[in-house]
This record gives C-alpha cells, sequence and structure tokens, in this order.
C-alpha cells in the first residue's frame, strides 16, 4: 500500500488511514531519511489515537510513553543514538514491543533484529518540497528501497 502525502499538512490525513493498521500491529517501524517527517507522522498518529500529551522526539531519552485517549500506554521510540541492539536489549525494548502496548518507532534499522515478526513496517521517502510517500510493508519490502 502507497499513501501518497501532496504536503506536510496531509499526514493527519495518512495518520487516519494508518492508525487502524497501527493498532493492529502494536509495533510500528517508522524508516526515512533525516528530516522525512518520521515524528511528525508520529505526532499525526498519536492525535488520531487521542494522546493528549506534548509529543517530541525522544532523540536524548529514547523512549517516551504517553496516553492513548482509552489511557493505554503508547510508547515512542528514537533509536538514533544506539550503538547496539545489545544496548537496546539493556533498555527493556523487546518488553516494550511484546508487552501489548502501541510502541512507535524511528530508526527501527538499529534494531531491526529485535522487532516481532508483526512488525508493520512504513517507509517515509520524500519526494519534492513537501510532497512524501508512505510505503506499508514489512521489513522486506523496505529492505528493497
Amino acid at each position: 500500500m502507497i499513501i501518497p502525502v501532496p504536503a506536510l499538512d496531509d499526514l493527519p490525513r495518512a495518520a487516519a488511514l494508518i492508525a487502524p493498521m497501527a493498532c493492529r500491529a502494536r509495533v510500528v517501524a517508522i524508516h526515512g531519511a533525516m528530516g522525512a517527517g518520521k515524528t511528525t507522522l508520529i505526532k499525526a498518529l498519536c492525535r488520531t489515537i487521542g494522546v493528549r500529551d506534548t509529543v517530541v522526539s525522544p532523540t536524548f531519552a529514547l523512549i517516551n510513553e504517553y496516553r492513548d485517549g482509552r489511557s493505554q500506554a503508547v510508547f515512542h521510540f528514537d533509536c538514533y543514538r544506539l550503538e547496539s541492539p545489545d544496548e537496546a536489549c539493556r533498555l527493556g525494548c523487546e518488553e516494550y514491543f511484546y508487552s501489548g502496548a502501541l510502541c512507535l518507532i524511528e530508526w527501527p534499522e538499529k534494531i531491526a533484529d529485535l522487532l516481532p515478526p508483526q512488525t508493520l513496517h512504513l517507509y517515509i521517502s520524500v519526494l519534492d518540497g513537501e510532497q512524501r510517500q508512505i510505503k506499508l510493508g514489512t521489513m522486506e519490502l523496505v529492505e528493497l528501497e
């Protein structure tokens, strides 16, 4: 599935399409270059599912916790600064992934071997200016990019 995003203002529409699939998968890996809109998409997804907290990239904290509209935990990971998958293991990432809570992961390629098989992979591509394209699929699909 490919979702066109003509401008960054259209990310909430894309998030509304993705949210039901993300909630079913429970673990969502969001791939894309620096500045592609990973955090912006996560903000839109969180708004769509009723998160009222301020959603910011956990670049230094590595993991932020929010609550959705049903008071369920939502975990937001930024793996950019991780040195290795072992560091993620020491942080207990796998426990989060198998907790049943929604986990939204930026820079998932850093911990690819730790992701559950049912992970939903989103790949954000910058096309031109504010235009983006979001591909949904498996890790195998993303690796072909």
